[in-house]
């Protein structure tokens, strides 16, 4: 993945209902928000450590799944895939307007475009 907060706003995505409502409040403080460990200490009304301990046992629980389930991981696949077939479809539709004129092929190649739309969504 590219960076520590992509990576976490990944875990977050796809796990986040999976914690506990205080484990999202500081996750989404700290990652979303950009506050400081002592800035949500401060407003929680507790340690900066304690605050550095709900964050790190959430990043942990979300990492866990990861490992097991490998969502992240095969929709990051999955998306470079659907990114070769719009690809692919935009030269087909290219080669056949410069070349054939095949309405057919237009019709195919803007099925598999929609398709792969859907997908990204």
């Amino acid at each position: 993945m590219k960076n520590q907060t992509y990576r976490m706003t990944m875990l977050y995505d796809f796990y986040g209902e999976l914690l506990t409502d205080r484990q999202k409040e500081f996750f989404d403080y700290y990652y979303n928000d950009d506050l400081s460990l002592s800035e949500i200490a401060e407003n929680a009304g507790i340690s900066r450590q304690g605050v550095r301990d709900v964050i790190v046992r959430a990043e942990a629980i979300m990492q866990e799944i990861e490992d097991k389930t490998c969502l992240i991981r095969r929709f990051e696949q999955m998306r470079a895939h659907v990114d070769g077939i719009v690809s692919a479809t935009n030269e087909i539709k290219s080669l056949n307007h410069h070349q054939f004129e095949n309405t057919r092929l237009t019709e195919l190649a803007d099925n598999i475009a929609a398709e792969a739309a859907a997908l990204r969504e």
